[in-house]
């Protein structure tokens, strides 16, 4: 397997001190912008610095390419699970000796804090996965093409969403999975009735769909987007000062907190680390575990042509006819 970039090479990050924005862009195209453990981490950090800096007022997210991203490098956290020292290093407790206190031990196969340790880690806003929710600044997220996974939680926990009207959104883990870590927000955004469609059926959501419940803000031609994006972050930039945005913010929080925002994520969590748990109806479902050895990608790829069209994940799938 080719080495996997840096964390500093998929995730940019520049500010304008003039106008107070700044950019995070994910930089990983040829793998539809999948950040790594290490990436989630580095965009942990980006959002805490940017979150201090009197610099910045404005967050644009955005991607190389012609997508968004697909969610994070599956493949890579698959092969965490044979690989103690790498979930070490995704808590952050990668050195032999942490803090002094002498070397860490991860929980071995077979018990339950193995799966949960990492999943509740993700409730973490340290980790990467709910980052964007606790920043106190204004975040813009510029979607486009795919917007799965990862990359769907960061639309969610986004103050506004500017999307190109090819946008597909969903989450790829309904259909291999079940369970996404920042559920409880998808339902707030969306709805209850249209996100237990999505959850049901699988099924990515197009742009048109999510503007109509409520996710998105604007959705413009792919040739309009940036401008489009550009024009809202000098808005922000120019109207109430940081300190304002920063309160404003802190009653947003409160508001989520109010609705169970957090305890979402842990409950999240906790469905999650009991993946293993879960018996197949036949053969033919999807096991995401035993396909790693035949090869993820086109496992899920074949399951995604029993679906309908319209119905399908990838954009090659969709194109195609029954």
């Amino acid at each position: 397997m080719a080495e996997r970039p840096s964390p500093e090479e998929i995730v940019l990050y520049e500010k304008d001190p003039k106008t107070k924005i700044a950019t995070i862009t994910f930089n990983r195209p040829e793998f539809l912008n999948a950040p790594t453990s290490m990436a989630r981490l580095r965009y942990a950090d980006v959002l805490r610095a940017a979150n201090t800096d009197n610099d910045v007022k404005v967050v644009i997210i955005r991607g190389v390419g012609d997508n968004l991203g697909s969610g994070a490098d599956l493949p890579e956290f698959m092969e965490g699970n044979d690989n103690p020292a790498a979930r070490l290093a995704e808590l952050r407790l990668e050195d032999s000796d942490v803090a002094g206190i002498g070397p860490v031990t991860y929980p071995p196969k077979g018990t339950f804090r193995n799966g949960a340790t990492i999943s509740s880690w993700y409730a973490n806003s340290q980790a990467g996965n709910r980052a964007l929710q606790d920043f106190k600044k204004i975040s813009i997220v510029e979607a486009k093409g795919y917007c799965y996974g990862w990359h769907f939680y960061q639309c969610a926990d986004a103050d506004l969403v500017i999307s190109s009207d090819d946008a597909l959104f969903g989450h790829p883990s309904f259909r291999y999975h079940g369970w996404g870590p920042r559920m409880w927000t998808w339902v707030q955004m969306m709805g209850l009735r249209k996100f237990q469609e999505m959850v049901f059926t699988g099924r990515p959501f197009t742009a048109a769909e999510m503007y109509d419940c409520n996710f998105l803000n604007k959705v413009v031609a792919r040739d309009q987007l940036e401008a489009e994006t550009q024009k809202y972050a000098l808005a922000c930039a120019r109207n109430r000062p940081v300190d304002t945005v920063f309160q404003q913010k802190m009653f947003f929080e409160i508001f989520k907190q109010q609705q169970g925002e957090y305890m979402g994520s842990l409950l999240s969590a906790f469905f999650e680390s009991m993946g293993n748990g879960v018996a197949n109806d036949s053969d033919e479902d999807l096991d995401m575990f035993e396909s790693i050895d035949s090869g993820l990608s086109a496992a899920v790829n074949d399951y995604d042509s029993k679906f309908p069209p319209e119905f399908r994940l990838s954009k090659r799938n969709r194109a195609k006819e029954d």
